[in-house]
Parts: structure tokens; C-alpha cells; sequence
């Protein structure tokens, strides 16, 4: 970010992602200029942004509450195991320290990753080897489709068709946004919707 062009819009409030731009960020602060980080990695932390960004521009967060509780209703009741596969070199999954992680919590889905621990420069995600993915076998396969390609290369891996979830023909795409990044209620809603299709098996 430009420290000079936020500056010059004589923000009352600016709004950024903790953990980003910290040196522009803690600038603005030094000028006086209010700043609130937000670090939304759970159904939660959400809820409590919601309010603290309400409570700052003194607006009412009680209708966004209460649409962010619509996106959880009518879930199916399976005993579904599943990975999610967030990117190939290396192989990315959530664990239940993130956003992905909790959401399908949420869904009261068994994400095979969710005790798992090791080490990988994202907070929150593990790095998995072919061996992990095939030893874990799950019942659904959520791909997240962040570069061209990904969906053919993971199809393209020995293990692949040994796979439950790929024979049973239980693998889906999702977006990024909404599923690892929640980026906007809109993909929110969209992906609480595509998990609610998925558990059930309507897709």
C-alpha cells in the first residue's frame, strides 16, 4: 500500500489484514490515523470482526449475524471423512487451525488434517507427501482451484486413482476465495452452500 495516497484521502478509519503491509500500517498509527488489522481464520474470529467493525463505523452488525447463521443451516447429517487439497508442490491441506479447517468443522465434517501438525510457512496448513494422502483414504476429495492446471496434475499422480474418494467419484473444486480465504460474505455464502451440496451428495 501507499503510505502517501491513504494519507491524502484523510481516512477516518483504515482497515487492513494483520500479519501484511506492517510497516505502512503501523505508519498510519504513528501519524494518528485509527487502524484496525483483522485476521478472520474461524467461524468466530467472523463473528467478533463483524462486531468490532460495526462498533468503529457505529452501524448495527446484527443483520450480518444473523445472515452468517443462514449459511450453516439445514447441514447434512454424514459421517463423511475429507482431505482438501490447496496446492501441488507442495501439497497443501488445512489443518483446524484456519479458516478452511473450521468451516468444515462447522459442516461437523471429519477433516482427516485437523490434528495434524508439521511445518509449512502458512499458519494453519501442513505439507502432505502422496504416501500421507493415500494412507489417510478419505471419503471426499474438496480440491481448491488456485492455479491452471491443479485439478489435471493431482489426477496425473500414481496415487490418485487408488484413492476411495476418486473411485466413489466424490472430488470437487473449490474456489479460493470462500474456502481457504473467506474474501467476501458472497463466497461465503457460496461455499457454505457448495459444502452443504457436496455432504449431501446432490452434486
Amino acid at each position: 500500500p501507499n503510505l502517501e495516497k491513504i494519507v491524502a484521502l484523510k481516512p477516518d478509519l483504515v482497515v487492513g489484514a494483520a500479519g501484511f503491509a506492517e510497516q505502512t500500517t503501523q505508519k498510519l498509527k504513528d501519524l494518528g490515523i485509527p487502524v484496525f488489522l483483522t485476521k478472520v481464520d474461524s467461524w468466530k474470529s467472523l463473528n467478533e470482526t463483524t462486531k468490532t467493525l460495526a462498533q468503529l463505523i457505529n452501524a448495527d452488525p446484527q443483520p450480518l449475524l444473523n445472515r452468517y447463521q443462514t449459511f450453516l443451516a439445514d447441514k447434512p447429517n454424514q459421517n463423511l471423512s475429507a482431505l482438501v487439497l490447496v496446492s501441488r508442490q507442495p501439497i497443501l491441506t488445512p489443518n483446524q487451525s484456519s479458516w478452511a479447517g473450521d468451516l468444515l468443522n462447522q459442516f461437523q465434517v471429519k477433516n482427516i488434517a485437523a490434528q495434524l501438525q508439521g511445518k509449512s510457512p502458512f499458519g494453519g496448513y501442513i505439507t502432505l507427501s502422496p504416501e500421507k494422502i493415500l494412507q489417510t483414504d478419505p471419503d471426499v476429495l474438496l480440491v481448491v482451484d488456485t492455479e491452471p492446471g491443479v485439478v489435471d496434475f493431482f489426477k496425473s499422480q500414481s496415487f490418485w486413482k487408488k484413492l476411495k474418494a476418486t473411485q466413489n467419484n466424490r472430488v470437487y473444486t473449490f474456489d479460493y476465495y470462500g474456502l481457504v480465504n473467506p474474501g467476501s460474505v458472497e463466497a461465503i455464502e457460496k461455499t457454505c452452500n457448495q459444502l452443504r451440496q457436496v455432504l449431501s451428495g446432490t452434486v
